[in-house]
């Protein structure tokens, strides 16, 4: 085999939303990189929605930037719409989402890596891992060409033995009209890792000119002033545009059931496990069969096309019948669809065959991100891309591992999950799987995560200063608010009674005012006026300290618990075997996953707390942890 000239420090596969944060980390870090792409035309592709962020994705997406990757950033230059989601919940779980122009994303992206010092772009399709002595020191692509790297970064998406489905239709595909990869799933069996079948779908594209636009309500995108994705984004620049609700009735119910023997999903086609959270329309007619309408969310694919995405139609039914389904919808009985919604089948690598950097334990030096460790979203991929390349280049570099337990980040929560529990079906992240989700707010990502991003050389030293005066700020704010006394004046009680809150007949501290659920910062500038303005962003960091400071204090000695099993290390060559009082199965479990730390064992699945304990005494005894 003949080999590139050039060797590598990380070789990143696949340049798809994790593969683009893979490749930009390490070459940031100062690692030279190579990023090779299947088709450069479809680097940082959106085959499903071509939108960004959501429930608990926002924050991965916000954790991302903080650290100093691109995804937020490029989303900023892309947006055409922005919402916050559960605005009416607590700040825990605000969400923000924008829907993109999906081909100026990746342009935009695509500009980003070509100018990046130390990254090479190009086009390959990587068929075979070089191994020796149980260490990747390379790759081979689809022409027996080599390139040598110190490390490898797999984010291979849904190409490993790809297949898109249409009805009975099947192809070999890693998405409609793209080449799937067979050789190296094949090699990665060879290599000895577990790989399992997972499935997932997109709906259909329709005709802008095709839709009757009155039968559906308007969803208007935020109005101004917008915040940004990115913490560094300065201002939106594209104009903001409407998606459109509607929804199916009974007679699309009885279209896809009189249907569902030629449905590739029902009808035996499939054997990938499916995503429970985001099911096509033939999951939902069969497993809520007493629900007689569902949401469609039509949402353009952006300013310069035509096409429109018609979230919740999702299915893998032939096309007459997808044609069918499609009109009998209210407002597109004369729908033209573009493009047909598909299935697609493709092989995933269990995640508990990596450790906590992603890499793997099998082959030293290769790593893994993205949907081969069976996740679904862009989101998710792009937070284990940059997880993924920041490892690599660490242990290039020689420097500890970067790993973020689950009081750190959203992605800390992902990682441990994946690494810890595997999985079955598609992970999403969601709020709930985040239990100190108090403390890993949208809002201060930049607060938890610029200072380690400033530390791995991905943050400037301008930007942590900033940072740093922001929380020196917000710090003598909250002091200020209080030390500061309101008096039950009759200017006071007026305001608090306006406002819909009680009045005070005695001197209060202005922190216990604005606990109060009916008022906001707003009361602090309106009753107590900093000296100087406060700015936007430091005034509703003050405001949710202070109102949520007891459930906040309370989280906090959560995680100090929490720290104190995580710091119990566990070494990499216990017997798990020998341990008594454990069950055969929890040993098995032990030995296959090596936890990390007494933390991630407690984590386990069907781990006890007298598990926890026996382990403890026999790390004493083994004169470890």
């Amino acid at each position: 085999m003949a080999f590139y000239e050039k060797t590598y420090d990380v070789i990143v596969v696949g340049a798809g939303h994790a593969g683009c944060e893979a490749a930009l980390a390490p070459a940031r870090m100062g690692c030279s990189v190579l990023l090779l792409a299947i088709d450069l035309d479809k680097l940082a592709a959106m085959p499903c929605s071509p939108s960004i962020g959501g429930m608990a994705k926002g924050q991965l997406v916000k954790e991302v930037d903080a650290l100093g990757g691109e995804m937020a950033k490029i989303t900023d230059q892309t947006a055409i719409s922005y919402k916050v989601l559960n605005t009416k919940k607590g700040p825990a779980v605000h969400s923000s989402r924008t829907q993109n122009d999906k081909n100026r994303y990746h342009i935009a992206m695509k500009a980003v890596i070509e100018r990046q010092p130390n990254l090479d772009l190009k086009q390959g399709l990587v068929e075979r891992l070089v191994v020796e002595d149980g260490r990747v020191i390379g790759v081979e692509d689809q022409n027996g060409f080599g390139y040598q790297g110190k490390a490898v970064v797999l984010a291979t998406g849904t190409f490993l033995s790809g297949r898109v489905h249409i009805g009975f239709r099947s192809i070999k595909a890693g998405r409609a009209g793209e080449f799937a990869s067979y050789d190296l799933p094949a090699h990665l069996r060879e290599l000895g890792f577990e790989l399992g079948r997972m499935k997932t779908g997109t709906p259909p594209r329709l005709h802008r000119a095709s839709i009757d636009f009155s039968q559906f309500e308007p969803q208007e995108p935020m109005p101004e002033p917008i915040t940004p994705f990115s913490f560094f984004t300065k201002k939106i620049t594209l104009p903001q545009v409407p998606s459109y609700m509607g929804h199916t009735n009974e007679n699309s119910q009885k279209v896809v059931r009189d249907n569902l023997k030629y449905s590739a999903l029902y009808g035996g086609v499939i054997k990938g496990v499916s995503a429970r959270y985001c099911p096509s329309f033939e999951d939902k007619v069969v497993k809520f069969p007493e629900r007689t309408r569902h949401h469609v969310i039509l949402e353009p694919e952006g300013l310069d096309t035509d096409e429109i995405y018609a979230s919740g139609l999702g299915n893998s039914l032939p096309p007459e019948v997808q044609l069918e389904f499609v009109r009998s919808v209210r407002g597109l009985e004369l729908a033209e669809i573009m493009r047909p919604a598909y299935a697609i089948e493709y092989d995933y690598v269990n995640p508990v065959q990596l450790r906590p950097t992603l890499e793997t334990k099998r082959v030293r030096g290769l790593f893994m991100a993205g949907q081969i460790n069976g996740t679904s979203g862009y989101e998710e991929a792009g937070a284990q891309g940059m997880w993924a390349g920041i490892n690599a280049a660490c242990q290039v570099q020689g420097r500890p591992p970067f790993v973020l337990d689950r009081s750190q980040a959203y992605m800390g929560v992902m990682i441990d999950d994946l690494v810890t529990k595997g999985t079955r079906e598609p992970y999403r992240m969601f709020t709930s799987r985040a239990e100190y989700r108090l403390m890993l707010r949208e809002d201060n990502a930049d607060l938890r995560l610029m200072e380690i991003g400033h530390g791995l050389g991905l943050i400037s030293a301008d930007t942590l200063k900033d940072l740093n005066d922001r929380k020196a700020q917000t710090d003598a704010e909250i002091r200020r608010i209080k030390k500061t006394v309101v008096k039950p004046t009759p200017a006071v009680n007026a305001y608090l009674e306006e406002k819909g809150t009680r009045p005070v007949s005695n001197g209060v501290h202005l922190d216990q005012l604005l606990k109060r659920a009916e008022l906001d910062y707003g009361a602090v500038s309106t009753l107590a006026p900093p000296t100087e303005p406060v700015r936007a962003r430091i005034a509703r960091q003050v405001e949710i300290e202070v109102k949520y400071e007891g459930y906040i204090q309370r989280q906090q000695r959560e995680i100090n618990r929490f720290r104190n099993l995580e710091r119990v290390r566990m070494p990499e060559t216990f017997d798990y075997s020998r341990v008594a009082g454990l069950s055969n199965e929890l040993r098995e479990k032990l030995s296959a996953i090596r936890p990390a730390s007494l933390g991630q064992a407690s984590r386990i699945e069907g781990m006890t707390p007298s598990g926890i304990s026996v382990l403890m005494v026999a790390l004493k005894a083994a004169g470890a942890g």
